[in-house]
Parts: structure tokens; sequence; C-alpha cells
């Protein structure tokens, strides 16, 4: 009560202090109530920064990342934008990349979010089978975003198709054929470089008709990726094919019958031409002889080059592979988000709510906020910039550029978008990150790893990390880049070719890529 009736006071005596210094009092009446006021602003300031580190350490807790005693009870703490609930984010990844028991497709449908989990009452069943209609029909997979004109050509398409090849309904149907493949492990073969070539084997797969089932993949042989998922692509994202299909395949591995028949091969049956530079697959003509150009090198859009079936197969690949999110992977981009706009986050949230952060009540969901807002993504601080500045050992591949010639680019982007300051900045040298301190005007955002101080090979650098932060931190500053409104890089990275791919085929074709560059296909 009586820290009430102070706070009264306070407003009370700040208000008439206002009012005699707009009246223009004597300075020996305002200028007493002018330094109350500047002491006042300087309490409610240090009590908002105050409640914004607290909110923010809420958070943390919630993340794990807390090492401080936190005040706030977990049920009071306030919905973090930026995070993702990544146990129903993968509950329901799976239930959109699982077919429903009567062998039916899953539960895709002309909405987002949750709205399948919403019970319909009995007289409502119609609804429900107009729905599985048109799901049959041709409803396109949940994980693309944007239009047909936002991506590359027939994308929402190949992605459906591709799901299909790789979920049969019945997998122990005797015509159904498997590949199976471990993920490269040769030295100095790179994140890029790997995805590159399970891009390869997928090719052979669907021009062999034959389902992919991968195995060994030694970026997951971790203490990070637990149980199953240990040694595995389920450890990061959703895994290619159905756990049936996964189960036939290396039944079949041990069937010499098998074998003789051709129904199982595995990746030492093909060459490695066959794998890096064998043949795009034809089931959807050419589409990218009409892929128009969104590429930028040396002030000009790129207008031709040789492999641009190889360019827009990989980007189709990349993105069936990465479609979803596993929670592991989930709770590492959650981490990052919050490292990086977490504080900033808490200050919008408390600007914007009107109650106090310790008197808040739990909140219960309404309908639209549970099945409909779901599938709203975490938020970021947008116009957004990603950058990755490939340097060190890869000179002996490409022509690599200074740090300058990057941000002469992104000085570019901003005179065409003058509100754009941000940028997330990915790259393995130190002197990279120490030199974005100099530039005024921008925030700098990057994860927190140890970086090369010199020019060792990438190899020996991601030894010096070790196996799980070595995967876990390129794996993030991948998806972020794929999130940003913008992308800078170097096409003579395999990376960066990936990148690219992944955002042309996720609803960001418009958004354009500047590239330092031309190597590489060109």
């Amino acid at each position: 009560m009586k820290a009430c009736c102070y706070s009264l006071f306070l407003c009370l005596f700040a208000s008439l202090c206002q009012m005699s210094i707009s009246l223009n009092f004597p300075d020996d009446v305002g200028g007493d109530c002018r330094t109350f006021i500047n002491e006042t602003e300087k309490v409610v300031y240090e009590r908002t920064e105050e409640n914004v580190s607290l909110l923010y350490k809420a958070w943390s807790d919630l993340l794990g990342e807390s090492t401080g005693q936190i005040r706030l009870n977990r049920l009071h703490v306030p919905r973090a934008p930026h995070l993702q609930d990544c146990k129903l984010s993968g509950e329901m990844n799976h239930r959109l990349d699982a077919r429903l028991p009567n062998g039916s497709f899953p539960p895709w449908t002309v909405w987002k979010g949750l709205l399948d989990y919403l019970p319909l009452l009995p007289v409502e069943e119609q609804l429900k089978q107009y729905r599985d209609h048109v799901i049959s029909q041709g409803a396109y997979p949940p994980w693309i975003m944007g239009s047909d004109e936002e991506n590359y050509p027939l994308t929402r398409k190949v992605q459906r198709d591709l799901w299909l090849h790789q979920h049969p309904v019945d997998c122990n149907d005797p015509s159904v054929k498997f590949l199976v493949a471990d993920w490269e492990r040769l030295p100095g073969f790179g994140i890029g470089a790997q995805l590159a070539g399970m891009c390869g084997l997928l090719a052979i797969a669907i021009n062999e008709k034959r389902v992919l089932v991968t195995d060994y993949y030694n970026r997951a042989d971790h203490a990070g990726c637990k149980g199953s998922s240990r040694s595995r692509w389920s450890c990061y994202f959703i895994p290619e094919t159905s756990p049936e299909c996964r189960k036939r395949a290396f039944e079949l591995k041990d069937d010499k019958a098998a074998w003789g028949k051709g129904i199982i091969t595995v990746k030492e049956n093909y060459t490695s031409k066959e794998i890096w530079a064998g043949h795009v697959p034809r089931a959807w003509g050419n589409p990218w002889s009409i892929m128009q150009p969104t590429t930028e090198i040396n002030g000009s859009l790129l207008l031709h080059h040789r492999k641009m079936d190889r360019r827009w197969w990989r980007a189709q690949a990349i993105h069936y592979l990465m479609r979803f999110q596993s929670e592991y992977t989930c709770n590492l981009m959650n981490i990052a988000r919050h490292t990086a706009f977490g504080w900033e986050a808490a200050k919008m949230v408390l600007a914007s709510s009107s109650k106090n952060l310790f008197e808040a009540e739990q909140e219960s969901k309404l309908d639209i906020e549970r099945f409909v807002w779901s599938n709203h993504k975490p938020w970021l601080p947008r116009p957004l910039l990603s950058m990755h500045v490939r340097m060190g050992d890869k000179a002996c591949e490409m022509k690599v550029v200074g740090f300058d010639d990057y941000m002469k680019l992104a000085e570019k982007v901003r005179r065409r978008f003058p509100h754009l300051n941000r940028v997330w900045l990915s790259t393995e040298m130190q002197d990279v990150v120490d030199r974005s301190k100099s530039y005024e005007g921008w925030r700098f955002h990057y994860t927190n790893v140890t970086r090369q101080a010199g020019n060792i090979t990438m190899a020996t650098y991601e030894a010096s990390l070790g196996r799980e932060t070595s995967t876990n931190y390129p794996l993030v500053n991948f998806l972020m880049a794929t999130e940003a409104d913008f992308f800078i890089g170097a096409l003579g990275s395999t990376w960066c070719f990936l990148i690219d791919g992944m955002r042309n085929t996720g609803g960001k074709v418009m958004s354009g890529y500047l590239s330092v560059n031309k190597d590489r296909f060109w």
C-alpha cells in the first residue's frame, strides 16, 4: 500500500513540476522540478532496463541457457515472439510428413497452421470429406512458401512428387526398389559438399525409380544427437523417407536374392561422376529453361550459364531434404535468435504490454491463436540481410575477395531499401567479424563461435571446434540465410550455391542474389 501511495505521489509531483516548467515559473521553483524530473526519468529507465533484463533471463531459463536464479514464475512469463514451440512444431511436422492409417495423404490442406486439429462436429464431416478430396486431387506440401511466381518453376509440383516418390503406400511391395547411401565422409568434404553429393544420389534414385534411404551421417555422430537420431540425418531434419521404407531397405540389405535382382543398391554401385555430375531428372521436362535471371554479378544480371539444370535440381533436392526441422534443430534456432535478438524482443514485449511484468496472469489461448496464428514464423527484426563471407583456404578453388567488396554490395541494397541496417554475418574468419565493427550505421549479428585467426584449412578449423559445434553453427547460419530478406555471397562457394537454391524454392526468388564473384559453372 505504501509503495502504491509513493508511486502516486511521484506521478502527481512530476505532473506539477511539468506544469511549472511549461508555465515558465522562476528557476528557484522550476529548477528543483527539473532536477526531480531528470532523476525520476533515470529511475524509471533503470527499472525498465531491469525488467527487460529480467524477462530476457526468464526466456533464457526456458531455453536452458540461464546461469542465474530467475524470480519470475514460468507460468507468468510473457510469450516470446522470437521463440518457437519446438515440441509442438516437431509433432506437427511428423503429422504432416506421414500418411494417415488408411494410406491416404497426410493432412495437407488449403490452410496453414494447426487447423487440422480443430475438432469437427458430426454435421461438419462433409467438410472433412471435401478436404480429403482436395488433398488427393493436388494439394501442395505445407513446407512450400509463396506462389509459383515466387519460386523456381514447378517447385510446388516437384516437391509434392518427391514426397510421393519417397513415401510409397506399401514399402513391402516387391516392385519398390531402394538405394541406401551413407553421407560422404572423405576428409576435406564440408557440409556443402556432403549435401551436394546427396542431391546427386537423390537424382539417381529418381531416375532409377528407387526410394533413397540415407544411412550413416558422420556430422550427427555426437552427444547432442540422442537415441535413434545419433549418426542420422534425422537428428537435424525430418527423414527423407518413411520409417516403414527405412526398415524394409535394411532388411533387403541382408537378402542376397534382393541384391541379385537389383532391388537394392548402395552408393558404391555408382561412380563419382554419376553422383556429382550425373543426369538431372527429366521427369518434369526442362523447367530450368524458363528460369528468369535474378542473380547479379558486377552490376549485371546473369542471363545464361552452362549448368542451369544442375542449379534448378539441387535447389529442389536440398529443399526436400531440409523441408522440416527436427526438434533439435528448432532448439538450436531458438538459441541463436534469442542470443541475437532476445533483448530487443523483451523491450518490444514490455513496451507493448499494459500489464506489470510481476503481476502478469496466465492467459488461456484463444482458438484463433491456437489454430490460425500457430503457423506464424518466429519474429525476426526486418529487413535483414544475410551475408556469407568465404575466404581462407577457399582461395585454391575460387577467387576470394575482401570484406569491403561484400559491404559495397550491402550498401547497394540499402540505397534501394534505405530502412535496411541489419546483417546476419556468416564467416569462418575472425578478421571479418572484427572489421564489421568499423562500419557505422550497420548492426551485425553472428553466432558466438571461435573463428579462424589465420589461414588454415577448413578441415583443421572444424576439427578444432569439435564435431557438434562445427555442424550446428553452420546449419544455423544456413537456415538464418534462408529466412533473411536479402542475401550476398559468392557463387564459387557450394555453400552459397545451396543457400541460393533453398531461398529460390522458399518463396524468395524475387529477392535476388548479389554475388561477389563469377566462378564455377558460369
